[in-house]
């Protein structure tokens, strides 16, 4: 006897009617036990982002019901179940989402043009429009969030605060970990006022995407050498698996309570120098082999200084952005660009425009939006979510650059977008393909202001057997569209390559697209082999190919997704469109790639289409559809068509296609494998990083004994010299003593040291100021074992707080101070310049403190200022190898050489504030030269 299937609740069987109508009708996979209130959405019906959107849209409709966004992540329809009954109801799809009065712009575009960093731009407009709203910020329910300049300042003041707290280090890589909104944007700057560098990634959507989230993010951020990860605290366990793959990962961080924190002192808020690091921008798909694009202060403003003069930016301009903070295009693009002219921005999440796009045209209406950025598929989201009836009310004449870029931009899209919404105000020359990539901060090319699309016609089959673009006819039968993506932005250049990367190609030629400018980066941080494939000649390479014609560049594709057969060059990107329109085919999810035949030495031409099909004969006849129209489109057929299952191609965090990924699955035979539940997920991810962890561990074992041993000969020696200098009467004895066991420690541990320069000490008798680089916490050791003289070290009075230590360093006649800064501190200063004229010779840190990355920070202006007071000359002192021997707060020593060259004196040529600080650059040049060599 067999048990009846359990009947669902009253309640649940409207949904699970429209759920079972809604599969047929999409003909998605049945599930064996039949669609049930446990059905797994992604895995047993393989349903997307977009399918979801579907989804949700029809239960609205269907079942007179407004669901939350957060109905998108829904795993089962148990958890729509639960979301319909919190509910509220009479759904009206006509009623505007947001309508909350747009913030007041000024009569002039206020900017700070002279700024040279982003805390600049920051500090200058919360000091001259703090109370004015910089963005509002929209929620999930649709609820306004003005912040103010001023608010901005505050928040990330607040998070600096919790950074510093937790001991974060200037220079130390920051990962942000967030969803969008206010906290983000809290989180972005608080970075960068506590000295850090940021490194945007995004968070994960759903419990099953959590291994691969995992996975991949590892290595991303154990290249990043991430310190601090701030995250939501529903993501902890995430981050906690983390931890365990990411060594360097000290400290978890959320925001919850933030007002209850105290704001950093903006005399204590970092001072980066412009060529210093602003942030770390991983590019799309490189989790694999993790490339961080390094982009500086500098680097980013003038990129949008750029940006704002090619679309010549105004006053009365509101940006609008449902854009990712985690990627350049929303994060520099819509928000850094908006704060630094001071143009108001409408911001909304990603979800929230997926849920209902409709969300992102009614800001535009409401705010009289006239700036915003999309990819080409967000464009035609709203062709095919917005029908004519829910076009009432969208005012977009205001609208007057809607750029399009981050992805192929399809001429089939900018027509049909134009058209569609031309009974709605929006004028055809305000759609803008775009061009731009993360190595050049984000926008390299704009089209002129108030031109429309611009579409080439060119001759395919002479294209593909040449790479010459022939002009024709749009209406000739072998026509292939191009779009045009504009023209480089001022100060920027751009030209095309052949395959050596040297010879310049004509005009409609194809080859290699490379850039120079402004704000292209130094490279790939810790990567130099990617850098090195990156930067040739002074010119970047893109990884893109073009042509280019009357000024603008036209994309061809991608370098790495170029196929070669039989002599002709193939792009993936119109056949893989043109098959994304075929029924039965999910559109966005097919791929083309070339897979070498080991029998024949050639190269294949696959192609992978996922479908829901699953009838033998509907299967087969959509595979030779697909054949035939490739081979249509293509000129010649493919060898392979693969119908796989839903998730089988592989996409980035943005969207995109990963090619590489997808075909290494292909090959390796591994498309037609169900992702696995996500508990199994977790103990897999689990698994690995113990597994991980096992043998980073025996690998580390010698170091392990290394540092164990290090650390017993100096916890023998240290008493012994301890217990010397406190009992010898003369500083000379107790500087003798201390120098003595600190070379000691150097021999028994393998560290080697080498002196160069100690001539230029001994030639002078009268008082001197030492002025060394700060690497590590061995760098005063190295300091007296290099010095055969007594010296008086300026250190912090924090250093007191230990009594041990501070009594040593009294007995060491060391001078405590409360700042470097001597003009802020008359009283410190006149100490060091008495010790001066009593015949001491000063010791000195300029930098005040120490990071782990290579480079000097800014001198800070105490030991100059003494010295040109005193009249006393500066030894310029270069330290090398401390940091690898023990870098970092990390007190793990390693064998190693360190290298102390002292320069020839500098004598000021003044007493003043001007001397000192001409003093201060002569001395940090020669440092610099030394170290930076």
């Amino acid at each position: 006897m067999t048990t009846p299937s359990p009947t669902p609740d009253e309640p649940a069987r409207p949904l699970l009617t429209l759920l079972r109508d809604f599969a047929r009708e999409s003909r998605l996979p049945e599930p064996r036990e039949g669609l049930t209130l446990d059905t797994r959405l992604e895995s047993d019906l393989g349903l997307d982002s977009l399918s979801r959107a579907e989804l949700i849209a029809r239960i609205e409709r269907g079942l007179d019901v407004q669901l939350p966004d957060t109905a998108l992540l829904a795993s089962t329809p148990r958890d729509l179940l639960a979301l319909m009954h919190g509910a509220s109801d009479s759904v009206d799809s006509e009623r505007p989402s947001v309508d909350a009065a747009t913030p007041t712009t000024g009569t002039r575009l206020d900017h700070p043009a002279d700024a040279r960093t982003l805390l600049d731009v920051l500090a200058w407009h919360r000091d001259r429009q703090g109370e004015r709203v910089h963005l509002t910020y929209y929620d999930g329910d649709d609820r306004p969030h003005p912040l103010t300049h001023a608010a901005l300042a505050e928040g990330a003041a607040r998070v600096a605060a919790r950074l510093r707290a937790a001991g974060i280090k200037t220079g130390a890589t920051v990962t942000i970990m967030l969803p969008t909104g206010l906290d983000y944007f809290f989180a972005f700057f608080g970075v960068l006022i506590a000295g850090g560098v940021p490194v945007p990634i995004y968070p994960p959507a759903r419990p099953q995407q959590l291994e691969d989230h995992l996975r991949r993010h590892a290595r991303l951020l154990d290249n990043a050498g991430v310190r601090v990860l701030i995250t939501v605290p529903e993501a902890r366990p995430v981050a906690r698996l983390l931890r365990a793959q990411v060594p360097s990962l000290h400290e978890i961080l959320t925001l919850e309570g933030l007002d209850a924190t105290e704001p950093l002192n903006r005399a204590d808020w970092a001072d980066p120098r412009p060529d210093d690091l602003a942030f770390l921008q991983y590019t799309s798909g490189s989790t694999g082999d993790p490339k961080g694009v390094m982009l500086t202060h500098a680097d980013l403003l003038a990129n949008i200084r750029a940006m704002g003069e090619a679309i010549a930016i105004a006053p009365e301009d509101v940006f609008v952005s449902w854009l990712p903070l985690y990627h350049d295009m929303g994060l520099i693009g819509a928000w850094l660009g908006s704060l630094y002219f001071g143009v108001p921005l409408i911001s909304m999440s990603p979800l929230a425009f997926l849920a209902r796009p409709r969300r992102w045209l009614q800001a535009i209406s409401t705010h009289r939006g006239t700036l915003s950025a999309a990819p080409n598929f967000a464009y035609e989201l709203c062709l095919t979510r917005l029908s004519d009836s829910q076009l009432e009310g969208l005012d977009l004449r205001s609208w007057r650059r809607a750029f399009n870029g981050a992805e192929p931009v399809s001429a089939d899209t900018l027509r049909r977008f134009a058209e569609h919404f031309a009974p709605c105000g929006l004028r055809p020359e305000a759609l803008a393909p775009v061009y731009g990539l993360a190595e050049a901060a984000v926008g390299l090319a704009f089209p002129p202001v108030e031109r429309g699309p611009r579409i080439d016609c060119i001759d395919r089959v002479r294209f593909a057997g040449s790479g010459y673009a022939l002009p024709v006819a749009c209406d000739d039968p072998d026509v292939l569209e191009v779009v045009a993506c504009g023209r480089p932005l001022p100060g920027y250049q751009v030209r095309i390559v052949d395959e050596s990367g040297q010879q310049e190609r004509p005009e409609r030629h194809e080859g290699l697209l490379q850039f120079q400018g402004p704000s292209a980066t130094q490279g790939y941080y810790r990567h130099p082999e990617a850098t090195a494939r990156l930067i040739r000649d002074g010119w970047h390479e893109t990884g893109d190919r073009a042509y280019l014609a009357g000024g603008d560049i036209h994309l061809t594709g991608r370098v790495k997704d170029l196929i070669i057969r039989g002599g002709r060059n193939l792009y993936p990107y119109e056949v893989e469109q043109a098959l994304g329109e075929l029924p039965g085919i999910r559109r966005g999810c097919v791929v083309a790639f070339a897979a070498r035949d080991a029998r024949q030495g050639s190269e294949r031409l696959v192609i992978v289409a996922e479908s829901k099909e699953r009838d033998p004969e509907r299967r087969a006849a959509l595979a030779q559809r697909a054949r035939e129209l490739a081979t249509e489109v293509l000129g010649l057929p493919p060898d392979e068509i693969v119908l796989a299952p839903p998730h089988a191609v592989l996409k980035t965090s943005s969207g995109k296609l990963r090619r590489g990924d997808t075909r290494a699955r292909y090959l390796a035979g591994r498309l037609f494998e169900a992702p696995p539940a996500p508990v199994w997920s977790l103990v897999r991810v689990s698994a690995r990083a113990i597994g991980g962890r096992l043998r980073d561990g025996f690998a580390r074992l010698p170091a392990t004994l290394y540092v164990g041993y290090a650390w017993l000969v100096f916890y023998v020696l240290a008493p012994w010299v301890w217990m010397g200098v406190m009992l010898s009467p003369r500083l000379a004895w107790r500087w003798w003593l201390a120098r003595g066991g600190v070379r000691l420690l150097h021999r028994l541990t393998g560290v080697r040291l080498s002196v160069t320069g100690q001539a230029q000490l001994a030639a002078l008798d009268q008082s001197l100021v030492l002025v060394a680089n700060h690497q590590s916490y061995l760098d005063a050791l190295a300091l007296i074992a290099a010095i055969p003289r007594p010296v008086r070290f300026v250190a912090k009075r924090e250093l007191t707080v230990n009594p041990l230590v501070g009594r040593f360093l009294e007995r060491m006649g060391t001078l405590f101070v409360e700042r470097f800064d001597l003009q802020r501190s008359q009283r410190e200063g006149e100490r060091l310049r008495a010790a001066l004229r009593d015949g001491s010779s000063l010791a000195f840190f300029p930098e005040g403190t120490f990071r782990e990355q290579p480079g000097l920070l800014p001198f800070r202006m105490g030991a100059f200022a003494a010295a040109a007071e005193a009249g006393a000359p500066i030894l310029p002192i270069a330290i090398r190898g401390t940091r690898e021997v023990m870098p970092g707060d990390s007190f793990r020593p390693r064998p190693g050489r360190i290298e102390v060259v002292i320069g020839a004196p500098i004598a000021p040529q003044g007493a003043d504030w001007e001397a000192a600080s001409v003093l201060r650059d002569a001395v940090r040049a020669v440092i610099a030269a030394q170290v930076e060599a």
